[in-house]
């Protein structure tokens, strides 16, 4: 079992019904990028084509986003997709300047998408101003992507750190030693690496230790408000099904959701 999926409560959300939108697609290899260069632009000349033989529609995909969430997920892990747990990020000020990077899904429930970070860095102090974010999910592999709207909370100290002792020990001491977003000059990480590695007592190549969690380091959960799974389709025509929370389902426990197809 994926150490991922190991995080995963044993919740009978997780089960796959018959008849839901499950097809692994096995789209051509993608040819070499074309483009066009002058002295001051780059233009990509390229039209890449997606084909994939499935199809989804409101009718064939789960009446649950997150479960929904579940089972492409699963099949972008055994088809072999790299690092199918990368998504990009966006957050936004409080007056709306946006930002977004590339990080690691950790963990799945029936509230939604956990990611770890650091509280000090960029990221958090936008979702501090303002807890809107977006998340993007892109296997190219598959011709597929997710993406997800909804509002960032903190998880729990005792998630944090239970998530926090099952790292790696390079990456818990790691964690002690970077100002995430913080302006550094040359050889500072380097020296704060060292300086933590003395205070807990472990060695560069290190395979266990006891490396306390940061107060200023933890997760954050996203809780989707609306969801679109895209299946890409030849001419530009893709398939996207969104799912919309219904207004007044505010529960994170049940919602209720409205499923549309949306046009290309």
């Amino acid at each position: 079992m994926s150490r991922i999926f190991a995080q995963f409560p044993p919740l009978s959300f997780l089960a796959r019904p018959k008849g839901t939108a499950s097809l692994i697609p096995n789209p051509p290899a993608m040819d070499l990028v074309e483009v066009a260069e002058t002295t001051d632009t780059l233009r990509v000349r390229s039209h890449v084509q997606y084909n994939t033989p499935d199809h989804i529609t409101p009718t064939n995909v789960h009446r649950s986003p997150l479960e929904q969430f579940h089972i492409w997920f699963n099949e972008a892990r055994i088809t072999g997709v790299r690092e199918p747990e990368a998504m990009s990020l966006s957050t936004a000020t409080a007056s709306g300047i946006p930002s977004s990077r590339m990080v690691l899904f950790k963990q799945l429930d029936k509230h939604g998408f956990v990611f770890y970070t650091n509280y000090t860095s960029r990221k958090s102090k936008e979702l501090e101003e303002n807890p809107n974010a977006a998340l993007l999910f892109f296997w190219r592999e598959m011709s597929r992507q997710v993406r997800i709207v909804g509002r960032a909370e903190k998880v729990s100290k005792e998630e944090n750190e239970a998530y926090f002792k099952s790292r790696p020990v390079g990456s818990q001491v790691g964690a002690w030693a970077s100002k995430q977003s913080s302006v550094i000059e040359e050889d500072v990480l380097a020296s704060r690496l060292k300086k933590f590695h003395g205070r807990f007592g472990v060695t560069e190549d290190a395979n266990e230790g006891d490396v306390p969690t940061p107060e200023f380091w933890g997760g954050w959960r996203v809780i989707p408000d609306e969801m679109e799974f895209w299946l890409g389709k030849p001419s530009r025509l893709h398939d996207r099904i969104r799912y919309v929370r219904v207004n007044g389902s505010a529960s994170d426990e049940e919602p209720q959701w409205k499923v549309d197809r949306l046009s290309p």
